[in-house]
């Protein structure tokens, strides 16, 4: 028994004094670099998009859009909501659908599309992505759009959750004739 006993114990201390081999856990792809946006540059931020978009659009044979503070402030809402969510989707967290949050900022025209996304890269990594999908490219493409919203939010460990509404503006209704004549009389005939 006593010779069991210490070659189990022998044997025991042999495993124990190998070492297992070194296991590597990296990967090829490098760790994603921290963009932080400071407070000062929105307006260089939004205008940059804006200026990208309107390249691509050209590039595409489609009209420019521009920038719509309500549209905006639709976007940088539903940014913050996914935030708080901790999801990217497009309802709000009151159920609410992106065209509900553009009739809720008092945009008076057509909410034609919206893209979001989670992500820790920068506006034009993103715009990068959402141009390599269909879906959303057709939104920012949309030959229709006049009109964008873009804002975003981003939580103190960088992650930026980005929102991007396009729409076309109401049309204006006809003039009635009685609207049309007055236009068109001549003021120097009475």
């Amino acid at each position: 028994m006593r010779i069991i006993t210490s070659l189990i114990l022998g044997i025991v201390m042999l495993l124990a004094a190998c070492e297992a081999p070194e296991q590597s856990y990296t990967s090829e792809k490098p760790l994603p670099r921290l963009y932080s946006i400071p407070a000062d540059q929105k307006a260089t931020i939004q205008y940059r998009m804006l200026d990208s978009i309107n390249a691509l659009r050209a590039a595409s044979s489609v009209g420019p859009v521009s920038l719509n503070n309500r549209l905006n402030a639709a976007a940088a809402t539903h940014s913050r909501d996914m935030a708080v969510q901790n999801r990217p989707w497009h309802f709000g967290s009151d159920g609410s659908s992106p065209l509900e949050r553009v009739e809720r900022v008092g945009y008076e025209g057509e909410f034609l599309g919206e893209t979001i996304s989670e992500t820790y890269e920068t506006e034009l990594e993103t715009l990068s992505a959402w141009m390599s999908r269909e879906d959303t490219k057709s939104v920012l493409l949309d030959p229709e759009a006049v009109h964008i919203g873009f804002a975003w939010y981003q939580e103190r460990n960088g992650k930026i959750w980005w929102t991007l509404v396009t729409a076309k503006p109401a049309e204006a209704a006809p003039l009635s004739e009685d609207e049309l004549s007055l236009l068109l009389e001549d003021p120097d005939s009475n």
